[in-house]
């Protein structure tokens, strides 16, 4: 266990610019109120939205797990998003900023115009045949279409699948044959680190075998050479000419509790599971942690460096800025490309207020020291944001030091794709533990339990869970109603399994540690070892393979494998070189492992089962504990 020490560690306090800024001022106040009546205190926030018809009621829970919020209400979450804006004087106002990654376009666009740009691409869907309830998979990199594209499906109330534009063609078309999707809309390529990534061709593989699919939407970015299907295929640039692209387009009134969007996240075992999210409680619970945490304010240029392929750009990229009628900033390239100033560049040149990224990229920007951000006016920086994994102590205060130059309260949040909001997070006027998320948000109760159910003391690692129902919680596992339960609800009855562990200390402030079942979270990236051990044994040499996730100075989390080769097969440089080269292949780059050990035999409990942990603490030189159930 760590010392009072170690888990306390130093405390920043906010400025008194900060709390004169700040939208709540008194955190305890509005915690104890939220917490003694949670439902008013979401009927409250759900009320500074507009709705076509005010719910009936606030929280149905009479079919635990399934939970529903603000049921009988009539909404569209893109009314709130654009269409209510375009009657105040945010009708003028910049909604999104964006660069290329080599600085040379620049695109911006004003409430009015993203109206313009979203009914255009609604417009164009429904000339494919697409109709509310119906599903459109996403395969596109950062540029203003991929943003056009989700709210355009929600307009018209067809359901978005977003595939991170990384993903193989077998992973692509795995989502696509789940979601049964009608529409894929992608792009010819897209640019990273000066190179092409070669999307559209990705989509031709894995559509060939997924007979849903009618149409492809394809958006011109790169301008190179690609195949185009006369009767499949389709150029945007072309479609939007037509009449049919250019009418009105009005905004279809949904029920609360209407599928939104579903968005895959890898699990420890099977395939990756398709998380369900709706309208209403989603939007609910995006705008307020926006607000608050973030205490997004009219005048900010908001800033987060992720990408929408993940659940952090559908909340706090597309839906939750325009929500709160933030002007939101969008940039192509990565952070050190083509050199480690480049984000500093664009901090600097567009005046960002609040940047919100995640570790591995302030890890990553620190090994190239302070002279890079030293360079740049970063004065305009109010906020600053971490999301994806722990971020450890030394990140957090180079990031309050050099990027925020002691001024700009680090806003350490911690949620998932399944909560679909932040769930422990500061906002401005806390406190702050480098490392730690602090407290759950207004209205939220957590909880660390051990193995039988009981919390565990302050100061002790147990199970993080989440004890009573958020709006923007998922509603189900898309096609798997079965698995939402068995997977988040089955452990400790009743109650939200994050599978997470953590510790909360003696002030109440939560400290994640990581994930207890076998999903790797690579900067950010969660990936399952079932599908890295899967893509493995595709391979002809290999029989059998264990993976697991080990500390990264970087990453936070390396991909560390073990492979059983096939007889007659030898073990080489060579080889191990040509399976981390397969694996990124098959699944993404970011799943590269760092290193292939070949052994004779894997630690295997007598069912089978192969004992990760066992792998993990021989790796680390660490206890390899209860030994009982090992095969041999």
């Amino acid at each position: 266990m760590a010392t009072k020490k170690e888990l306390e560690g130093e405390v920043f306090y906010p400025s008194e610019q900060v709390m004169a800024q700040a939208r709540v001022k008194d955190w305890d106040a509005l915690a104890k109120k939220a917490d003694k009546d949670f439902t008013g205190f979401w009927a409250d926030e759900a009320s500074e939205l507009e709705w076509f018809k005010k719910w009936d009621k606030v929280l149905d829970d009479s079919n635990k797990p399934f939970y529903k919020w603000f049921t009988g209400g009539k909404v569209n979450i893109v009314h709130n998003c654009i269409d209510r804006h375009l009657k105040t004087h945010r009708k003028n106002q910049l909604a999104l900023i964006w660069e290329s990654e080599d600085g040379r376009e620049t695109r911006s666009f004003s409430y009015f115009a993203m109206n313009r740009e979203v009914t255009r691409m609604a417009n164009i869907i429904k000339a494919m045949g697409v109709r509310k309830g119906d599903r459109v998979t996403i395969y596109m990199g950062r540029i203003p279409e991929i943003a056009f594209a989700m709210l355009a499906c929600a307009k018209i109330g067809a359901v978005h699948s977003v595939v991170f534009g990384g993903f193989s063609a077998d992973a692509l078309r795995g989502r696509i044959e789940d979601s049964d999707s009608k529409l894929v809309v992608t792009q010819d390529g897209n640019f990273l680190n000066g190179k092409i990534i070669e999307l559209k061709r990705t989509v031709d593989e894995a559509v060939k075998k997924c007979p849903s699919v009618e149409n492809v939407l394809v958006i011109r970015r790169t301008g190179h050479e690609i195949e185009m299907d006369p009767l499949r295929d389709h150029w945007y640039h072309e479609m939007e000419k037509l009449p049919i692209a250019n009418g009105k387009c009005t905004t279809e009134e949904m029920d609360a509790e209407d599928p939104l969007y579903i968005l895959y996240t890898s699990g420890s075992t099977g395939k990756p599971k398709a998380v369900l999210h709706v309208h209403g409680g989603y939007m609910v619970g995006i705008y307020s942690t926006l607000k608050y945490v973030f205490d997004a304010q009219d005048g900010d240029r908001y800033w987060c460096a992720a990408d929408p392929g993940w659940v952090t750009g559908h909340s706090y990229i597309v839906y939750g800025p325009l929500l709160v009628g933030a002007t939101s900033f969008m940039f192509e390239g990565g952070p050190a490309y083509p050199y480690p100033n480049r984000w500093w560049q664009c901090v600097e040149r567009y005046g960002i207020t609040i940047l919100y990224t995640a570790p591995t990229a302030i890890r990553g920007l620190m090994r190239f020291g302070e002279a890079w951000p030293n360079k740049h006016d970063l004065s305009s920086l109010r906020l600053l944001g971490s999301v994806g994994e722990p971020i450890n102590p030394e990140a957090w205060k180079w990031y309050h030091r050099v990027i925020g130059k002691e001024r700009c309260p680090v806003m350490d949040t911690w949620w998932q794709t399944e909560t679909g909001m932040f769930m422990i997070t500061p906002t401005p006027v806390m406190p702050l533990k480098p490392g730690s998320g602090t407290k759950p948000f207004f209205g939220i109760r957590a909880e660390i339990l051990n193995d039988a159910g009981e919390p565990v003391k302050d100061g002790d690692e147990g199970y993080l869970v989440i004890t009573r129902p958020w709006p923007a919680m998922l509603r189900t596992i898309y096609g798997d109603a079965e698995r939402y339960v068995s997977q988040y609800w089955s452990k400790f009855p009743g109650k939200y399994l994050a599978g997470d562990s953590a510790r909360r200390d003696a002030d109440g402030y939560y400290w994640i540690i990581g994930r207890v079942d076998d999903v790797i979270n690579v900067s950010g990236h969660r990936l399952g070892t079932a599908e890295i051990e899967s893509a493995l044994v595709s391979h002809p040499a290999v029989a059998e393979a264990a993976a697991i996730g080990l500390p990264h100075e970087v990453k936070g989390t390396g991909i560390h494998v073990f492979c059983l080769l096939r007889a007659g097969i030898v073990p080489s440089d060579a080889l191990s070189e040509e399976l981390r080269q397969h694996v990124s292949k098959v699944i993404s780059p970011i799943a590269r492992p760092e290193e292939v050990k070949f052994l004779d035999k894997l630690p295997k409990t007598r069912s089978g089962k192969i004992m990760r942990r066992v792998l993990k603490a021989r790796m680390q030189g660490l206890p390899e504990g209860d030994l009982s159930t090992l095969e041999d």
